[in-house]
């Protein structure tokens, strides 16, 4: 045991999280019929658009659970061409490695970290939300390890511009049966993204969580575009057609399977100025729309959208409204999911 740190108690395994909070039959049936829509879109079998759409982090349970409710009647509106993946991020990257880290640290933001409940409360969290509307969601493989606490449960994992370098990212995607997106890293270099792709569709052999694993390689693992920083830490984005061109023929140097890309339409690309989503989603829809090789690749795009406009500091006490980075409130989401869906060919 390290002398410089305090070990506070064991926690449970995944397994014995799992058996606690169990997925009822009901669910995995709901799963497992998503799990082939979201395979069907990515392999080019079905052609319509995903939207991962939802808060920057998943602060609390009972906004969240009123945003997703609002979510379940707009999907109804737009099924024919949209499929929505609702965020659930329950982990947040912190660049400094302080502050507020998401519900598993803190399922109350205004309380001192606590890991067991957290466990508990984004595993509930993501339960309640396949129960009442029938959406799996999207959450970031931030800690590889804590992934096996919901891995039967998630519909698309994303692994952050932050991490998509680091190897156990890599092997841990490679083991996983939903589709996982990487990240171009904060420098923009697209080689580092494709070099991750290569490696989570590949067989690798691993340890985790305490026994060595041998996978088979995850054929739909696949690239987001979220914008880069210079050296200055001034923001550029990527999502523009010369942008998604390149990363075309990046795929097209290779050998690897079911081409696709998603666009996060803030971040770097929208240098965190989250009202310019509406338009960058826009552009993209048009670029799909010039170039079949661009709408081809391109099979969706990501939004960080709540309640509330804007953001507040951990402890704010406006309702709905982000406690990390700045979302659009429902009235933009809205206006632009019915926009997207009038301006989207199949």
């Amino acid at each position: 045991m390290s002398k410089n740190a305090t070990f506070i108690r064991e926690l449970p395994s995944p397994d014995e999280i799992k058996k606690l909070y169990p997925l009822d039959d009901e669910c995995k049936k709901i799963k497992a019929e998503r799990d082939q829509i979201i395979k069907n879109i990515f392999t080019g079998k079905d052609k319509r658009l995903l939207l991962i759409i939802g808060p920057c982090s998943a602060d609390r349970e009972d906004a969240v659970m009123e945003y997703m409710h609002r979510l379940k009647k707009l999907q109804k509106k737009v099924i024919d061409k949209i499929v929505f993946i609702p965020r659930v991020y329950t982990n947040k990257p912190r660049t400094k490695g302080v502050g507020y880290k998401g519900m598993l640290h803190q399922p109350d933001p205004t309380k001192e970290e606590d890991m067991l409940a957290g466990i508990i409360a984004i595993r509930e969290l993501h339960l309640r939300v396949i129960r009442e509307t029938g959406f799996t969601c999207a959450d970031e493989m931030l800690y590889p390890e804590n992934y096996a606490y919901l891995s039967d449960l998630l519909a698309y994992n994303a692994v952050g511009a932050r991490s998509v370098e680091n190897q156990q990212h890599r092997m841990v995607a490679s083991m996983i049966d939903e589709p996982v997106g990487m990240k171009n890293p904060t420098s923009g270099d697209l080689s580092v993204m494709m070099n991750s792709i290569v490696a989570a569709q590949s067989a690798q052999k691993f340890v985790y969580r305490g026994y060595e694993v041998q996978s088979k390689g995850n054929p739909l693992t696949h690239a987001i575009l979220r914008g880069y920083v210079d050296r200055f830490n001034k923001a550029y984005p990527n999502y523009h057609y010369e942008d998604i061109s390149m990363v075309l023929e990046a795929y097209k140097d290779s050998d690897l399977k079911n081409p696709a890309v998603i666009v996060d339409c803030n971040h770097s690309n929208s240098a965190k100025k989250y009202e310019e989503q509406l338009r960058i989603a826009s552009d993209v829809i048009h670029s799909r729309f010039v170039s079949k090789d661009i709408h081809k690749l391109v099979k969706g795009l990501m939004i960080e959208s709540y309640l509330v406009d804007g953001n507040q500091q951990p402890g704010g006490e406006v309702y709905g409204q982000s406690i990390t980075d700045a979302c659009i409130g429902w009235e933009k989401t809205e206006k632009l999911v019915l926009a997207l869906h009038g301006q989207m060919g199949i």
